[in-house]
């Protein structure tokens, strides 16, 4: 595993709970700032409003696996997700490096970056689920099974950080840009033993 000073920092949520809005407000906020990336995730989806990606075909998802092309990919609600070897030289350079990821992609993630921290983004259940019919892409059933699944995965997940985005989003887009200004300030330097 490639040595670094930077962080990759797995922003992780159930659906619904803003992560991409929240990522929007960040990139703002924190535009001035040198040193956070924040990547854009390809997936196997068509473009949406909802969620900020590149759109990859099944087919150039597994050849991109075949060839090594991404530095982090996973499946998860059968779609493939991946992340470029762009990422790399940010965290090399002891860069702050910020993706809203599947919790299936934590535990790649602890295994491709040697440094990462797990921010879980929540909201309310009634949130979500208002949130989940607005977007259209589920039957109420479906939505239903989300958040229970959605529920759960809180409950077990162990992050080191929580945001809850039940309220109003700049509000919590500043908790979250705070999060980062803090883990960048306790950054190691970037070759220092």
């Amino acid at each position: 595993m490639p040595q670094s000073a930077g962080m990759f920092v797995c922003l992780v949520g159930p659906s619904g709970a803003g992560k991409d809005t929240l990522l929007r407000l960040v990139k703002i906020k924190l535009a001035a700032q040198p040193g956070f990336i924040f990547p854009c995730r390809r997936v196997t989806r068509t473009a949406s409003p909802h969620e900020d990606h590149l759109v990859l075909t099944e087919t150039a998802y597994l050849e991109g696996i075949r060839t090594e092309r991404f530095a982090l990919a996973w499946r998860a609600h059968g779609l493939g997700y991946a992340i470029d070897h762009d990422v790399l030289p940010a965290l090399a350079a002891g860069h702050i490096v910020t993706c809203n990821v599947s919790r299936d992609a934590i535990a790649a993630a602890k295994l491709h970056f040697p440094r990462i921290a797990t921010v879980l983004v929540t909201a309310s259940a009634d949130i979500l689920a208002t949130r989940l019919h607005a977007r259209g892409r589920e039957t109420s059933a479906g939505i239903d099974e989300r958040l229970i699944r959605n529920r759960e995965f809180s409950e077990n997940l162990a992050a080191d950080f929580v945001v809850d985005n039940s309220g109003d989003a700049a509000t919590a887009a500043a908790q979250l840009a705070a999060i980062l200004q803090n883990l960048a300030a306790a950054q190691p330097i970037a070759g220092a033993l």
